[in-house]
Parts: C-alpha cells; sequence; structure tokens
C-alpha cells in the first residue's frame, strides 16, 4: 500500500484498487478544514467569559480544570460540533439534491424538504400539542419524508427530470408555507412564539444529549451517501447513459431522495429549518475544488465551516445574540439573488 504522486493528482492504491484524487480537491479540504479549526477555536474563547487560546487548548487536553473546563467542555464545545455536524449534513444533502437535479437550484429548502419537515413538527407542537423533543423531531422527518414523496409522485413523468422536480417542489413550498403561517396565526400566543422561534433555526438548546441522539442516524446517512455517491456521478452523464453503465437509474435517484431528505429533515426536526446553507455549499465548494461536477466531501466541509461561521457571527459579531437561521437567510438571500442572475445569464 502506498502513496504516489502526480502533477495533477494524488493516487492511492491498494489491493489493486486506485483512487485518484485531484490536487486542488485536497487542497480545498485542507484549508476547509484548517478553516473549521480557527473558527471553531474563535467560538470556544469567545463570550461572555472570554478565554485566551492556550486556555481553550487547556481544557480540551484535560489541563484545565474548574470554571475554565466547565465553559469550553460542557456549554461552548457541544454548540461547535453540533454546528459542525448539521452543516455537513446539510452541505451534503444539497450536493446529493443537485448532482441528482444536475441544477444549482436544487436544494432541500428551495424545493420543499425543510418546509415540510416544519409543517410536521408545526402539527406535533400546535395540533396534536405533543411534548416537544423526540416527537418533534419524528414529526419533521415524518413531514420531510411525505413532503419528499408527495413532490416526487407529482414530478413524475415516464421518468425524473431534474428542472421539474424543482418546478414543482417551489410550488409545494409555497402551499406548505401557507399552511404553517395558517397554523402558527391560530395557535395559542406562547405555542406560536415558541414555534415562530424554532422556525428561524436556531442553535441555542445543543448540548451533548441532542448531540448523541442526533449523531448516530446522521453517521448512518453519510455511509450511505458516501456508497451511493458513484452511482450519482455516473447518472449525471444522464438518465441514457446510466443504464448502459450498469446504474439502476430510478431505484438510485429514489434512494438517493430519501437520503438527502433524511439529512436535512434530521437537522430540521434538532434545530429547526436553517435556510441557504444546503443551497450555498455545493457550489462553493464545486469552486473551491475546481471540479466539473458536484463533489460529496468538499460540500459536507463546506458546509460546516458554513454553519459554524453564521452561528459564530449570530452570537458574537452583532448587538444582541439572534438565531441562527436569520444569519443565513441574509446572506445566503444574496448568494440566492447572485446565481439566479448567474443561471439567467448562461441560458
Amino acid at each position: 500500500m502506498g502513496a504516489v504522486k502526480s502533477p495533477v493528482h494524488l493516487v492511492w492504491r491498494t489491493r489493486g484498487l486506485s483512487l485518484r484524487i485531484p490536487r486542488r480537491t485536497l487542497i480545498a479540504v485542507a484549508g476547509l478544514l484548517l478553516t473549521a479549526v480557527v473558527v471553531g477555536v474563535f467560538s470556544l474563547a469567545t463570550g461572555d467569559y472570554g478565554l485566551s487560546i492556550e486556555q481553550v487548548a487547556g481544557a480540551l487536553f484535560g489541563h484545565a480544570t474548574g470554571i475554565e473546563s466547565t465553559i469550553v467542555l460542557e456549554w461552548r464545545l457541544p454548540r461547535v460540533l453540533t454546528a459542525l455536524l448539521f452543516g455537513a449534513a446539510l452541505g451534503l444533502s444539497g450536493a446529493i439534491f443537485q448532482s441528482l437535479t444536475r441544477n444549482p437550484l436544487g436544494s432541500p429548502d428551495i424545493i420543499g424538504f425543510d418546509t415540510g419537515a416544519y409543517t410536521g413538527a408545526l402539527i406535533v407542537m400546535l395540533v396534536l400539542n405533543l411534548p416537544g423533543g423526540v416527537t418533534t423531531a419524528a414529526g419533521a422527518v415524518i413531514g420531510g419524508l411525505l413532503t419528499a414523496a408527495a413532490v416526487y409522485v407529482l414530478a413524475y413523468r415516464n421518468g425524473m427530470v431534474g428542472f421539474r422536480l424543482i418546478v414543482v417542489g417551489i410550488g409545494v413550498t409555497a402551499m406548505l408555507t401557507s399552511v404553517n403561517t395558517w397554523l402558527i396565526l391560530h395557535a395559542d400566543t406562547q405555542q406560536a412564539v415558541n414555534a415562530g422561534f424554532w422556525g428561524a433555526g436556531s442553535l441555542d438548546k445543543s448540548g451533548m444529549d441532542q448531540l448523541s441522539i442526533a449523531i448516530i442516524p446522521l453517521l448512518v446517512l453519510f455511509l450511505a451517501a458516501i456508497l451511493i455517491a458513484p452511482a450519482l456521478g455516473l447518472l449525471e452523464l444522464g438518465d441514457d447513459a446510466g443504464p448502459q453503465l450498469g446504474v439502476a437509474v430510478e431505484r438510485t435517484r429514489l434512494l438517493a431522495i430519501i437520503i438527502g431528505v433524511g439529512l436535512s429533515a434530521l437537522v430540521t426536526s434538532f434545530s429547526g429549518p436553517i435556510a441557504f446553507v444546503a443551497l450555498a455549499a455545493p457550489q462553493i465548494a464545486r469552486r473551491l475544488a475546481g471540479a466539473a461536477g458536484i463533489t460529496f466531501l468538499p460540500s459536507a466541509l463546506t458546509g460546516a465551516v458554513l454553519l459554524l461561521t453564521a452561528d459564530a457571527i449570530a452570537q458574537h459579531a452583532l448587538p444582541d445574540p439572534v438565531p441562527v437561521g436569520l444569519v443565513t437567510v441574509i446572506l445566503g438571500g444574496g448568494y440566492f439573488v447572485w446565481l439566479l442572475v448567474a443561471e439567467g445569464r448562461r441560458r
């Protein structure tokens, strides 16, 4: 087993197999990891009780006790890890849908799946009046999956066309947004306030308990995405090329939708809908990696960095802390306008 360097690629050979990774992709991955570390350390050190880098490092490596250890390990680290995990899930979900639709507008928050997850959570909270936590998470996941099924059925016409999926999804998003507004307007005042705050997308309730529940299903979905990635890459060549290359087109597409919806719905179930990370991360990652198509690992890392950075801004860069979803909407809205203009010029 060994690594062989070439001018353009890193080639890793083992047991007769080889994996060629473009050097620019490696540089992008290394840069994203470094950025995540820098922003993470900043988030751990910054707050009402400021800490130095030495104090943060001491707490992380077990050399600190008392208040410093409590602040870093119990108060701030769970939020940083949650932002990284949820951001990676959103970035990977966006990569799956943009690969599937072969369109930069393909994203779970644009085509209705996040909105459907929010609808499911609202029904649990406002209609069924069930206690929060697991029941709200279950409602969000079920709502996201049912919305995905509805969009898939409505968009299917002797096969699936990415542009049709996006158009149908946007229509479903508009309808579900109206339903969500109606549910909140007709709810008890305190319930409506709680639902509205949750709907803004927030990591304020992040903790090790939440992280321990979310990490196992998300890791399973990460693994499933890795396994399905080669087939999705072949589908980007077109539906006609897929069967010739041994890809079961509709089965692969259906599995990809389930995995992508699962990733975004799980994040929504714990933190509320966080917009635009899934939309922006794959396109930013593609430009950083210099890739012709969507790349899964850089997309996940970009999503992690975007959400962690947005949360740092939401906590520390504004006069008062705000939900992270408000920051991603502001930043993502500008990106969305730029993306629409760029796509319009191509056509």
